[in-house]
């Protein structure tokens, strides 16, 4: 196997020195200019496996090195070396098409780990295996225009290191987008930490994420290690972003940032190498504008977005997936997979699915278990009705309200399997109807039902709702 080579462009001597020195340590073959002139010259006349440009370089700047390898070399990753804390020439090269950005002083820990990463992805896309790994985009179910851009996208995010907003409603599918970025790039071999923001109590969120050293506050038996140290060399998916509270999105930003973080009761601060992928169901944007998330910390995590778009916006989509849930149903309870009679089909295009693929899934499961045999019909998908009847018979106010609030009567409950299921059936009611009213949202239905994230979870398990 011939030797890997690098190309290192930056004005100052000592930095081309250093980074000669510990990448030749790395058995890698270098060649350091200083300016924009001699890296085009060098890029013509070799190839290069990897490439360090510094932003500001005598005749041009760093950006133009980026434009050139992204468009004449596309195998050929490159990190952008910026002034330490310059967040916006470390956000502005990942937008051009940088794989990474390394700051000043460098770090040779971290330097030599993103060497590690940036050259396994070389290898990826000379060999092509980023766009033919198993079991990858299978799982996205559709054929419609939408899902093949999405599909697309993902291919393209999963060849750098940028940091991806995912933006969708709930129950479309963001965290297999989120796994499928990560397993599609050259961190697939690393860990894949999901993490829903607005599941963590906001007085353990610096601990979850950071860890902790024993004996650091009452109850710190041991030392323990945070969400950022469980995905390094892998990827952090900040699911519901927009539930962390302001003073953890300073931290969290400082965290991206410096790539580093500080376990509570630490004195030094432990490096992390994570790429960061993130989702919320709000309008982040919106929620900058209101001041209830911060602006420099949603530049840094909305460096590339993707949307994903709702099942209404590609009915076309709704057999495909259909099939392929009922399949997944039937492995599940070893049975055969159900089937959709036309009319049901038909109704399940019609639907809006304000609870998107995850509604569609809870529906098909419910359907499984009221139909007879496998063959599923309309009134065995028991879609909600969200229209009044045409030719209802007009109800008093007060006679409306009171019909509403009474439950079904004891005797005839307890008749048909007693009270813990007469209750339970409450429960359940209650529970699917908040889902519904939340867009499937679990951290808002909870909040609507006035009881904790985990208790809902607990119950959803518990009723086989989820």
């Amino acid at each position: 196997m011939s030797q890997q080579t690098v190309l290192v462009v930056d004005d100052e001597r000592d930095i081309r020195e250093l980074l000669t020195i510990t990448l030749g340590r790395m058995d890698l073959l270098v060649d350091a200019v200083g300016t924009v002139t001699e890296a085009r010259r060098a890029l013509a006349e070799r190839h290069y496996d990897l490439c360090f440009t510094d932003m500001r370089l005598p005749d041009g700047t760093g950006h133009e090195i980026v434009e050139l390898i992204s468009a004449e070399h596309p195998d050929t990753p490159v990190a952008m070396i910026t002034a330490y804390g310059n967040v916006d020439a470390a956000v502005g090269a990942l937008k051009a098409g940088a794989f990474d950005f390394v700051s000043k002083p460098v770090d040779i820990q971290m330097l030599r780990r993103l060497v590690r990463t940036a050259l396994r992805l070389a290898e990826e896309r000379k060999s092509g295996h980023t766009a033919a790994k198993p079991d990858g985009n299978e799982r996205l179910i559709g054929d419609s225009p939408a899902m093949q851009q999405v599909r697309a996208t993902i291919g393209k995010l999963a060849r750098n290191q940028a940091p991806v907003y995912i933006a969708g409603e709930s129950g479309v599918g963001k965290e297999l987008v989120a796994r499928l970025i990560h397993e599609q790039g050259p961190r697939a071999s690393g860990p894949f930490v999901p993490v829903n923001c607005g599941a963590i109590p906001s007085e353990l969120m610096e601990s979850e994420f950071f860890g902790h050293r024993k004996g650091s506050f009452t109850g710190a038996m041991g030392d323990k290690e945070g969400l950022f140290q469980a995905a390094h060399g892998g990827t952090l998916f900040l699911d519901e972003v927009a539930e962390l509270p302001l003073h953890m999105q300073v931290k969290l930003l400082r965290a991206i940032q410096e790539k580093a973080v500080r376990p509570i009761g630490a004195r030094e601060e432990v490096p992390v190498d994570v790429r960061i992928l993130s989702a919320t169901h709000k309008n982040l944007a919106a929620l900058v504008e209101q001041g209830m998330f911060r602006q420099d910390l949603f530049y840094r995590i909305n460096v590339i977005e993707l949307r994903v778009p709702p099942l209404r916006e590609r009915r076309g989509d709704v057999p495909l997936l259909a099939a392929f849930v009922l399949r997944q149903l039937a492995a599940k309870s070893g049975g055969t997979p159900g089937q959709l009679l036309p009319a049901a089909q038909h109704a399940l295009e019609a639907y809006d699915f304000p609870g998107n693929v995850r509604e569609l899934e809870n529906i098909l499961e419910r359907a499984m278990a009221m139909c007879d045999g496998d063959q599923i019909d309309v009134g065995d998908l028991m879609l909600p009705q969200r229209t009044p009847r045409a030719h209802a018979e007009p109800v008093a106010p007060a006679e409306a309200a009171t019909a509403a609030a009474a439950p079904a009567p004891l005797a005839t409950a307890t008749a048909h399997g007693g009270l813990d299921d007469y209750i339970s059936n409450l429960e359940r009611t209650a529970i699917i109807k908040a889902l519904e009213e939340s867009r499937y949202n679990k951290t808002a239905a909870a909040k609507k039902l006035g009881i904790t994230f985990r208790a809902l979870r607990y119950k959803l398990k518990k009723l086989g709702i989820d």
